[in-house]
């Protein structure tokens, strides 16, 4: 990379760190958090991206995805490179006491969801200041539901990216020190699924056990064999888990109930490994019901809790990203080869239309409490001094992109925002 490109992102993250911009980004991760909104609930969130991006004179098109909102920065023609901000909060009670706690009960952003929309929005603010310097189009994807719900599917379905030809994404990352990254080639993440079933035998009173078909005692057998996927069934070296986290059934001490139902999470790296748990899973469960003399039945909760796929790093994109991260942040502080984590995404859906990347962003406390401040937990505390590395990166990644894979596209006019995505 040249001396001048190199000074050019350096002179991003100046921008980023800069008073104007950095407080400018508190502010707005401040208002997120404060009123946090579930999945396909993010209108208010919505509303304020919307109101941003035309301070910024940024087009977007909207409702996409529900709730959804997709930018437009640069010639509004080929080639097209997004970047990517998942916008939605969980059902958690906010325990940290500070000055902009979440104002809603019972609702946090406990992923850091709020983070990763504030740097996207400050990415959008350095990106449109050199608009002129953009060699293609920037597409912001600013995306609902990504906690369980798949909105990421959901934006793919839109075809709103059909000619965007990468696409980037990041997560904060509490354990990990401001002004670092991690990263990988290949799976960095799990695909992920549930599943819940229903055994059915006969109730009865438990004194008299022979004049029932006891449905606790073949889900208890069910469980023991599901074990057996990862243990006997699964390579070593292809990490997987199968985990039943749900059990219910009964309810008093002398009475054998009529059904049991069990659920869990069946994760792995690979999507041969994933399916073939799936379709063991399902086999398991009925046959070992059927053992015990029980009906079984297996819902995969496709329509409420779509399986996610394993989130798989394009080689070539990861090239480039070490390549700009090295450039503005030292070699030292990018790891490059992070272990995988059995953790899902819904970006992952991105990448099996088109080549993705994503990445971890150190955002750690200097009291970082690992068993507290977590992701999920409702004591997560996140570093605000962590956010112009983020927004630094998004913007030298796309511009970047852009540059490298300019091309002479047959009919290209100089129309701005020619509506091509």
């Amino acid at each position: 990379m040249s001396s001048f490109f190199k000074f050019k992102f350096n002179n991003f993250l100046d921008i980023a760190k800069s008073p104007e911009v950095f407080d400018w980004m508190m502010s707005m991760r401040r208002k997120i958090h404060e009123n946090p909104e579930l999945g396909y609930e993010e209108f208010e969130t919505s509303k304020l991206i919307r109101s941003e991006l035309d301070k910024m004179d940024i087009p977007y098109k909207h409702p996409v995805a529900i709730t959804g909102v997709i930018g437009y920065i640069g010639t509004g023609l080929p080639p097209f490179v997004a970047l990517r901000a998942d916008m939605d909060a969980l059902p958690i009670q906010e325990m940290v006491e500070w000055e902009h706690k979440s104002k809603v009960a019972g609702k946090m952003h406990a992923c850091g969801h709020d983070a990763h929309v504030t740097m996207l929005l400050a990415a959008a603010k350095i990106l449109k200041h050199h608009e002129k310097e953009i060699q293609g189009t920037v597409v912001l994807v600013f995306q609902p539901a990504e906690e369980g719900s798949g909105g990421a599917k959901k934006i793919i379905e839109s075809g709103v990216l059909k000619s965007v030809t990468a696409i980037f994404g990041l997560h904060v990352v509490p354990e990990l020190p401001v002004g670092e990254v991690g990263c990988k080639s290949g799976p960095i993440l799990a695909g992920s699924g549930s599943f819940e079933a229903k055994i059915r035998g006969k109730g009865g009173h438990a004194a008299v056990p022979q004049h029932s078909i006891d449905p606790i005692l073949a889900a208890s057998n069910v469980i023991i064999s599901l074990q057996y996927l990862v243990s006997r069934e699964a390579d070593p070296l292809d990490s997987q888990v199968v985990t039943v986290a749900k059990f219910q059934g009964g309810s008093t001490f002398n009475v054998i109930p009529d059904y049991v139902t069990i659920g869990g999470t069946y994760r792995a790296f690979s999507k041969q490994s994933f399916n073939h748990l799936r379709q063991r899973i399902e086999q398991i469960i009925v046959g070992q019901a059927a053992v015990h003399r029980c009906n079984a039945t297996v819902d995969f909760l496709d329509d409420v809790k779509p399986s996610y796929p394993p989130t798989v790093n394009d080689s070539n994109l990861h090239e480039h990203f070490v390549n700009v991260a090295v450039n503005m942040l030292g070699i030292n502080k990018v790891n490059s080869a992070v272990t995988p984590s059995m953790g899902a995404e819904d970006f992952s859906f991105y990448q099996e239309v088109m080549p993705g990347y994503f990445f971890m962003l150190g955002v750690q406390n200097a009291s970082h409490n690992p068993s507290e401040s977590s992701l999920h937990s409702p004591y997560l505390e996140i570093n605000e001094d962590g956010f112009p590395y983020g927004a630094a990166l998004h913007a030298s990644l796309a511009s970047t992109y852009l540059l490298k894979h300019q091309q002479n596209m047959p009919g290209a006019t100089d129309t701005k925002y020619h509506d091509e995505v």
